[in-house]
């Protein structure tokens, strides 16, 4: 079973950029494809980005261009880089761990972003 801790969320202007972290421990991190989530008041949670071991990634729309997902294997982390930040981009963002021969998802505890002038 592997734990999650998300870091990095705050306060930003529109315009502005944010940089997100994602520990993991207690499991092989390649084991897992990693992926963010957010959930803005009053809505479903939405998946925002997902990276593979190997390093392949997906985007939803509507961050596609701005935002960017990696990986580092070797500190068992993965990020998310927000640059072009949008009001709309307000959320508590979660970090989520899948592991694909389990099929069980787990989770963060979520971090919240916030982008206002």
């Amino acid at each position: 079973q592997v734990q999650l801790v998300e870091s990095g969320g705050g306060l930003v202007q529109p315009g502005g950029s944010l940089r997100l972290s994602c520990a993991a421990s207690g499991s092989i991190f390649t084991l897992y494809v990693m992926n963010w989530y957010r959930q803005a008041p009053g809505q479903q949670r939405a998946l925002v980005a997902t990276i593979t071991s190997g390093g392949s990634t997906t985007y939803a729309d509507s961050v596609k261009g701005r935002f960017t997902i990696s990986r580092d294997n070797a500190k068992d982390t993965v990020y998310l880089q927000m640059n072009s930040l949008k009001p709309e981009d307000t959320a508590v963002y979660y970090c989520s761990a899948y592991n694909i021969p389990t099929r069980t998802s787990y989770w963060g505890q979520g971090t919240q972003v916030t982008v206002s002038s």
